[in-house]
């Protein structure tokens, strides 16, 4: 997995109530971590895989948040 797919799965696992997958990619967009081209191909990915379903994280994509979590803060 990516740094920013890590980013992503993060960033949905904080975001605001209300916000949508879509304004998740905005911020990042914003944030100059990548394209809205490119934000929408790693989501894409990340749905294939079973990360994110309906513009939410699954089970399997909070498990990886919460590691991306931890492991950002040891850097």
């Amino acid at each position: 997995m990516t740094t920013e797919e890590k980013v992503i799965l993060l960033a949905m696992l904080k975001r605001e109530e209300g916000e949508s997958l879509k304004d998740v990619l905005l911020m990042l967009e914003n944030s100059r971590v990548f394209t809205l081209k490119e934000g929408k191909r790693l989501a894409r990915g990340l749905k294939e895989e079973g990360y994110i379903e309906k513009g939410e994280l699954t089970v399997k994509g909070e498990a990886a948040a919460r590691t991306a979590e931890e492991e950002f803060k040891l850097s």
